[in-house]
């Protein structure tokens, strides 16, 4: 199992952890296909009113797709095969309140999760980057989920720098994509006490207030996300070329933190 997800029955949290942390908590196939089925579950569990999604160690949250997976794609060029597009919690029509716990990098993917999420405690020491344009592909999904959630000329820039720079957490809560920020120690409790208080409430009034609050941007993005695919058809670099801008790459590398 790549997911770790602990219930607190007598509280009605539960905490979804993804759990590959040499891998910097990288989505391969069985991770995406873990996520979606946990999402479903807790739509049928009465005991879970709440929910935690954080990641496994201090380095990264999330970094997206793991770049190890082979994903066959259609040869029609109106189709692109993307196996993160059901891993977000509205995706699988769980509206139960999720808060995001972010320690370390959030990147890439990553934004399919924070993207569906109703709010981002960080930790200081957390990083926010999309490094689709440094390797020759299309942020189309992830620009838009951020675009939803950030002002958009900050959204923009993200999007557009790539591995370039880095969005620090002090910025990412000045600009509103993060709500709270802790000590990297006190994450995990603070995204707790949050969850906590939202599962004591009546769950009726906590879905429906969810609910009302995707209503509201809900449309815009389902027409914005329509256009991913026949963006990124159209202006990602061949795979081999992709890996080549990948594998030159320095881990670790020069970037400005903003």
């Amino acid at each position: 199992m790549t997911l770790r997800v602990e219930r607190d029955a007598s509280a009605g949290v539960a905490v979804v952890t993804l759990d590959r942390e040499r891998r910097h908590n990288a989505i391969d196939l069985e991770t995406a296909a873990e996520l979606s089925a946990v999402w479903q579950e807790f739509r049928f569990d009465d005991q879970v009113r709440a929910v935690v999604l954080t990641g496994a160690g201090t380095a990264a949250f999330c970094t997206g797709i793991d770049r190890g997976v082979d994903v066959p794609q259609p040869g029609s060029p109106y189709s692109v095969d993307d196996p993160l597009v059901a891993i977000g919690p509205k995706t699988a029509d769980l509206w139960k309140p999720v808060i995001a716990a972010v320690n370390g990098m959030a990147c890439g993917g990553a934004f399919y999760l924070l993207g569906e999420s109703e709010f981002i405690v960080s930790s200081e020491s957390a990083t926010f980057f999309d490094p689709h344009t440094a390797y020759g592909m299309v942020s189309a999904y992830e620009a838009v989920y951020m675009a939803q959630r950030m002002p958009f000329g900050e959204a923009a820039r993200m999007s557009l720098m790539g591995t370039a720079e880095r969005l620090s957490a002090r910025r990412a809560y000045e600009i509103g994509l993060v709500s709270e920020l802790t000590a990297p120690e006190e994450l995990l409790p603070a995204a707790l006490r949050s969850a906590h208080t939202l599962a004591g409430f009546p769950t009726e009034a906590v879905q429906g207030t969810v609910r009302a609050l995707w209503s509201a941007k809900r449309a815009a993005l389902r027409q914005a996300l329509d256009q991913a695919p026949a963006l990124i058809t159209l202006g990602n670099l061949a795979p081999e070329r992709q890996a080549e801008l990948f594998a030159s790459r320095r881990p670790g590398g020069e970037y400005r933190l903003r």
